[in-house]
């Protein structure tokens, strides 16, 4: 489920049945790697919405956390976020990244920090795009199924 109107009604009604919540972490910056978190951010939304489509109705695709690269602030909003995630009844929070930063900060959140490499899309056509991502999509699944499975 994703975070639009049809989908949230739908959310709504079987609430009970969606633990696991999930938040892409956008970097965004001005300076020279502009164009690489440019690039992050497409990967991401991509694989975020191959997640989503392969896990519908057990997982929430929340909307991006966006946020100036280097700023300290956003860990403490994420931990905000986080907290109401798990506050309503998510058992489960990832969190997906091409950021590498975000592995510093991985024993500050009670949620799952996934980092994966960027991979350049900027030439590629868009089937070729998504026939990427959901080989890493398929790779992610043992991780998902695994960390279900604890609980």
């Amino acid at each position: 489920m994703r975070w639009v109107a049809a989908d949230v009604e739908m959310y709504q009604k079987a609430a009970e049945y969606v633990d696991t919540a999930i938040v892409p972490l956008l970097p965004v910056s001005f300076g020279e790697d502009m164009k690489q978190n440019a690039s992050m951010a497409e990967f991401i939304g991509i694989l975020s919405t191959q997640l989503e489509k392969q896990f519908k109705g057990r997982i929430f695709l929340l909307p991006e956390f966006v946020y100036i690269k280097g700023l300290e602030a956003s860990i403490i909003t994420l931990k905000e976020w986080e907290n109401t995630l798990l506050d309503k009844q998510f058992k489960h929070v990832f969190y997906i990244t091409s950021d590498s930063s975000w592995r510093q900060h991985e024993k500050d959140l009670s949620g799952n920090v996934l980092w994966l490499p960027s991979l350049s899309l900027e030439h590629m056509q868009e089937q070729q795009k998504v026939a990427i991502v959901k080989e890493q999509v398929n790779q992610l699944l043992s991780l998902f199924t695994e960390k279900w499975q604890e609980d």
